[in-house]
């Protein structure tokens, strides 16, 4: 059963959810540019921008967007937007799309350059209209009002406040996921875990955010006991996905998240790698700061009840290990020969972020440190 949410801004999910891409877009004007990822197949665009035209829109598509894109890219979304004379933007395709876009969106009106964003640039009543359709299902930051790019300039990670209201909707078509043909979901499950247990486990967390992120919980858990993507449930990976960024955004991401970025920002590994690693050493972390709640995950992961809260918590990295080798993913970063000189000054960056001191314990510059060496 599809699932339509009233609230700032409009969320679909479901199959098929594509389809109203064209009723939503046609309440911001005429000319609609599509941001889309490169790695997108022809037909997928294609089919998006028949359904614009068939609300009588004119679609201007960009598919630049690689994997490995500077946020600079942006600029150029923003002068054809403009030489088009577009009324809003759309994002398609996987993260590095949707950050592209989303920065797109937020320069167009002042004409900023992607540094001068990063610089703290920003006039938050004047965008572009943004609607996100992503092929991967939702990130720790989609539905917050801030997310981190990586700066071209120095390779260090950078947080930008998102405007209010700069999202008109979010709609998450299942049937369209795109996923590594390698590795399939798996990555991203753990991913969605990750982010999950952390804004769960929260200073930040709330009464709501708790009902949004147990459930997410519970969905991830059992995605995680299907290794591979063939048996994937993509339905309840689009809604585990939401329920997370929801929660998240209710409550705060944490270290993990920023860390994953920055090890991304320095080194030839994808942010899903880079959390996969991450995991068991957050989940040590949040097992000595919130042993109640993590007990909780254990349940979720159905680890059964040991003589204590404290063990049954701690039963939760075990599980969390064993079940990212289950899916053939890796949890240390050993094999890309990554030194810990380069990443000391990045993780110092993550841990200065704002948000990451909503974690549930005083994140010091010897634990970051602790945490590094264990994974590379």
């Amino acid at each position: 059963m599809n699932i339509s949410l009233r609230f700032d801004p409009e969320v679909l999910i479901g199959s098929d959810t594509l389809s109203m891409a064209g009723t939503i877009a046609s309440r911001h004007g005429k000319r609609i540019m599509i941001a889309a990822d490169h790695a997108l197949e022809t037909r997928l665009v294609s089919r998006l921008k028949e359904i614009l035209e068939d609300s009588g829109l004119d679609a201007i598509i960009f598919d630049g967007i690689e994997e490995d894109s500077s946020v600079e890219m942006s600029e150029n979304i923003v002068e054809l937007s403009r030489a088009a004379h577009c009324d809003a933007i759309i994002g398609f395709g996987g993260s590095k799309a949707q950050i592209i876009a989303r920065m797109a969106a937020i320069m167009a009106p002042m004409r900023l350059s992607a540094f001068e964003l990063m610089d703290g640039r920003l006039h938050p009543g004047k965008f572009l209209p943004l609607l996100a359709i992503p092929t991967e299902g939702l990130s720790a930051f989609s539905l917050a009002d801030y997310f981190i790019v990586t700066d071209p300039r120095s390779r260090m990670i950078s947080l930008i406040q998102s405007p209010a209201k700069l999202y008109t909707a979010v709609i998450i078509d299942n049937n369209i996921f795109n996923f590594n043909p390698g590795t399939g979901a798996a990555p991203l499950i753990v991913d969605g875990f990750l982010t999950t247990a952390e804004a769960y486990c929260s200073a930040k967390a709330n009464f709501l955010s708790d009902i949004m992120l147990e459930r997410a919980l519970g969905y991830f858990a059992k995605l995680l006991k299907t290794p591979g993507s063939n048996a994937l449930n993509t339905e309840l990976f689009a809604q585990a996905g939401f329920l997370a960024s929801f929660g998240a955004a209710l409550s705060s991401p944490g270290l993990g998240s920023a860390l994953s970025a920055a090890i991304i920002a320095r080194c030839p590994a994808a942010k899903t790698t880079a959390s996969a690693a991450l995991f068991p050493q957050i989940a040590e972390r949040l097992v000595s700061a919130r042993p109640e709640k993590m007990a909780r995950v254990a349940s979720f992961m159905g680890l059964g009840k040991a003589a204590s809260v404290a063990d049954t918590a701690k039963s939760t990295i075990d599980g969390i290990t064993r079940a990212i080798e289950a899916n053939n993913l890796q949890t240390n970063l050993k094999t890309l020969d990554i030194t810990i000189d380069r990443l000391t000054a990045a993780s110092e960056t993550a841990r200065k972020l704002e948000f990451v001191t909503n974690s549930p314990w005083t994140v010091s510059e010897e634990e970051i440190f602790g945490i590094l060496k264990a994974i590379i």
